[in-house]
């Protein structure tokens, strides 16, 4: 029961995750209002769950009924346009492979919406995120940690969080697993204890993003040009640049008798670099808009252990940052795909220290 009735805006999804977050913040005492973040995107004939459109609001409404407490939809249509798709488009557009799900939680769940709940009122804004947030008495200082379900763990998607924010934010599964939060959903009668999850990126339908890319744009925006081999010779035509991602060995429509891979992509001499698999390692990579979101800025080069994309293992690496505001990070062992777009995060165990986007790998 906390010392005073404080009231926590949850952000509700419509998801099993984030109804039963609402559930344990009221069993807890808490002053529950659940709100919904509207992007007026919805495909009728789709059979993919909608965590944003109308059928992810009508679940989480009703959940919302279950629990006994408010709820409120806000509209984000225009904030999900002019931080995430956009920014979607330009990457996928520039060869690069963007990541949505960082950008709307760094602004829209904890940036936005978090400044539209307290400015309402609130005390608080918490997720159904699987992380943990928690104040180290050493430091004097909240910091952000892996969950208790390391194969749930979301903590990679949250080092764009500010660090002035973190006493204002609540993870109830942080000690939790996915089986007990369904087992909890089940036993309170919640809706949406069975509901399907969905690993898509929510505003792209079925069709996907190549189409979608097609549909925001207005035109084809796909213009071919030259596959060339890391010898330099021509060996191909792409069919423009947003339709590959580097890794990429599939579709790629070309036959030059041994597999070859997509290793570097540039959009101004619209070329798309292939060459074997070797060419896909890098001993280092560079990467931009730092945020240390539970560490200090370091000033000399630190160990630390890196994931380049969300289902990656962490590696052994160092860490330095350089004046430019740059980050550099030197891998203990090359490794595969580190793809321009992505994200690096960073961690001390279960410490997560903070995160960047990769700008490209080298050598």
């Amino acid at each position: 029961m906390p010392e005073e009735k404080k009231k926590v805006f949850v952000a509700m999804s419509g998801g099993v995750d984030s109804s039963v977050a609402a559930l344990l913040l009221k069993e807890k005492g808490y002053d529950v209002v659940g709100v919904t973040m509207c992007f007026n995107i919805s495909y009728p004939n789709s059979k993919k769950p909608s965590c944003c459109g109308a059928q992810g609001i009508a679940d989480a409404r009703r959940a919302a009924q279950i629990l006994g407490i408010p709820h409120h939809i806000l509209n984000f249509a225009s904030d999900i346009h002019e931080f995430v798709i956009k920014d979607f488009l330009d990457e996928y557009l520039t060869g690069r492979t963007p990541n949505p799900c960082v950008r709307c939680n760094t602004f829209l769940k904890f940036k936005t919406l978090l400044k539209k709940s307290l400015a309402l009122g609130a005390d608080y804004l918490a997720t159904g995120h699987y992380a943990k947030i928690y104040f180290d008495k050493k430091t004097r200082s909240y910091r952000v940690k892996k969950a208790k379900d390391k194969s749930k763990d979301q903590s990679y998607f949250l080092y764009g969080l500010e660090k002035k924010d973190l006493p204002r934010i609540l993870f109830p599964l942080a000690d939790i697993t996915k089986r007990e939060v369904r087992t909890l959903a089940k036993k309170r009668g919640l809706n949406t204890a069975k509901k399907q999850e969905s690993q898509d990126i929510c505003f792209v339908p079925e069709s996907g993003y190549k189409q979608f890319i097609k549909e925001q744009m207005g035109e084809d925006p796909f213009v071919p040009g030259p596959f060339v081999d890391h010898q330099g010779n021509v060996v191909g035509e792409h069919k423009g640049i947003a339709n590959y991602t580097v890794g990429q060995r599939d579709k790629l429509g070309i036959a030059l008798g041994k597999p070859v891979y997509v290793y570097k992509m540039d959009k101004g001499k619209n070329t798309i670099y292939v060459g074997p698999q070797e060419q896909l390692y890098s001993r280092r990579l560079t990467a931009k808009y730092f945020n240390s979101v539970s560490m200090d800025i370091p000033k000399e080069t630190i160990n630390i252990m890196a994931r380049i994309r969300y289902n990656a293992k962490e590696v052994k690496a160092r860490l330095t940052c350089r004046e430019d505001g740059e980050v550099q990070v030197d891998f203990k062992e090359p490794q595969k795909s580190v793809t321009p777009g992505q994200s690096v995060v960073f961690y001390k165990r279960d410490m997560l220290l903070g995160g960047a986007i990769i700008e490209e790998g080298e050598g």
